[in-house]
């Protein structure tokens, strides 16, 4: 084989370990990237959006939506599921807002956030929600959606960290 042919060789070669390199790395990175990141899809109309990118890693702040695992209680339960997908709200309170009621008007830090109902549309009844200092690490979740099921419900009360799944972005 003469100079040349095994230049041409060895730059072939050479070609193929780089582009065997920026494969392995765009997979790694996909991969990083799907390990911090979901698509979830909200099926209730408690929400104005159905689609949402969400970042598991970013902690949510007021006004964000953001997405958890409810408590696992008779209502969620029947409602949907024992393993019931993430619940998708909007923060309305953060650790240290405080939570009020006056009737059934909600406030968080004064401003009127829900109306409690008693009952579900079936006619089930419903908890009222804690009242008083939101605890650090925890959020008041909640929707504009007079049927939402949120923090202003005790079935699912303050939701703190442990619970989150991550803050989320609309896409639809």
């Amino acid at each position: 084989m003469d100079r040349a042919t095994e230049a041409k060789n060895l730059r072939r070669r050479y070609g193929a370990l780089g582009l065997l390199a920026v494969g392995l790395a765009g997979a790694q990175a996909l991969a990083n990237w799907r390990n911090d990141h979901l698509i979830l899809i909200n099926e209730t109309a408690s929400l104005d959006h159905w689609a949402f990118l969400v970042d598991r890693r970013a902690v949510p702040e007021r006004g964000d939506f953001a997405f958890f695992v409810a408590p696992q209680n008779d209502l969620v339960t029947r409602h949907f599921g024992s393993h019931a997908p993430p619940f998708g709200k909007r923060v309305y309170g953060v650790g240290g807002d405080r939570v009020s009621r006056n009737g059934h008007v909600v406030r968080v830090n004064g401003r009127a956030i829900a109306r409690l109902k008693p009952f579900t549309k079936t006619g089930e009844a419903l908890t009222p929600g804690p009242v008083g200092i939101i605890p650090p690490g925890c959020f008041y979740m909640g929707s504009p959606h007079r049927d939402g099921l949120d923090s202003r419900y005790g079935e699912i009360g303050f939701v703190c960290r442990g619970q989150l799944v991550g803050t989320g972005e609309a896409i639809l």
